[in-house]
C-alpha cells in the first residue's frame, strides 16, 4: 500500500476531467469536484514519474545484447527526460522549487518502480509500456484542473513518447515464443493493481465516500479500458 508524505489543507476545490489521449479513447467528461490534488503536488508526482521512467528505461540499455533494441531503450528514455525537463521547467516558471516539489514522492514511487521490476529484460519493458502508458492517461485526466499550467502539462504528456519500438520489441518475443506470451500475460495483468494504486494514492481524498466513488468509477473504468487495448495491440489478453 502506498502511502503518501503529504495531506496539505488546501480548501480551493478543483475539477477533475477525462479528456481523451490517443488509446485512451474517446471518452465522457466527468467532473470531479474537490478531487483533484493541489497544484504542487500534481506537478511533484508527474515530474517524478517521468524521471523514474527515465532511469528505468536507462538501466536496460547495458543488459540488452540487440544494438537495435538498445537504440529503441535510449530513444524512449530520452524521451521520459525530456518530459521530465518540461515539466520541472513549468515547475520553475510558478516560482517553485522542483525539488522541494518532488522529494515527497521520491520513496512511494521509486517503492512503486521497484515493484513493477521484472525479473528480465523484456518484463521490465512491459512494466514501462504498461504503467507509463495509464499514468500518462491518468494524468492528462487531472490537467483538465489546473487552467493554464494544466493545459501547458497536458501538451508535454501528449508529446510523443517513442516507446512504440519497445512495444515491437515485446511484440516480436510473443509472436515467437508461447511461453514469453503466458508469462508477459501475467506480469501485465499483475501490473494493473499497483498501477492503480499510484493513480489513487493522487487524489486529494484517500478515503472516498460511496457518492466519491461514483465519481471516480468512470475514469477508472477508462483506465482499464485503455490497459486492455494496449495488451491487445501486443497480442496479450488483459
Amino acid at each position: 500500500m502506498v502511502t503518501w508524505p503529504w495531506q496539505r489543507d488546501r480548501t480551493a476545490a478543483r475539477t477533475l476531467k477525462v479528456r481523451s489521449r490517443g488509446d485512451f479513447g474517446d471518452v465522457n467528461r466527468v467532473d470531479f469536484e474537490e478531487l483533484a490534488p493541489h497544484v504542487d503536488t500534481y506537478l511533484g508526482q508527474a515530474a517524478y514519474l517521468q524521471l523514474g521512467f527515465f532511469e528505468t528505461l536507462s538501466q536496460l540499455i547495458a543488459p540488452t545484447p540487440e544494438l537495435a533494441q538498445k537504440e529503441a531503450l535510449s530513444i524512449a528514455a530520452g524521451s521520459a527526460l525530456r518530459k521530465h525537463r518540461e515539466l520541472v521547467a513549468v515547475i520553475r516558471e510558478r516560482g517553485d522549487d522542483s525539488l522541494d516539489l518532488m522529494l515527497p514522492f521520491r520513496e512511494p514511487l521509486d517503492a512503486f518502480r521497484r515493484a513493477t521490476h521484472g525479473a528480465r529484460p523484456l518484463e521490465t519493458m512491459l512494466s514501462v509500456h504498461i504503467t507509463a502508458g495509464m499514468l500518462d492517461d491518468f494524468y492528462l485526466a487531472l490537467s483538465a484542473s489546473y487552467g493554464q499550467t494544466g493545459d501547458r502539462v497536458a501538451q508535454i504528456l501528449r508529446d510523443d513518447d517513442d516507446r512504440q519500438a519497445l512495444a515491437d520489441i515485446l511484440r516480436a518475443a510473443i509472436a515467437s515464443d508461447a511461453e514469453w506470451k503466458s508469462l508477459l500475460g501475467l506480469w501485465g495483468r499483475r501490473l494493473v493493481g499497483d498501477t492503480l494504486l499510484i493513480a489513487r494514492a493522487a487524489l486529494r481524498s484517500q478515503t472516498l465516500d460511496a457518492a466519491e466513488e461514483q465519481k471516480v468509477e468512470p475514469v477508472f473504468t477508462d483506465l482499464l479500458g485503455a490497459h486492455s487495448r494496449r495488451m491487445a495491440a501486443l497480442g496479450l489478453d488483459a
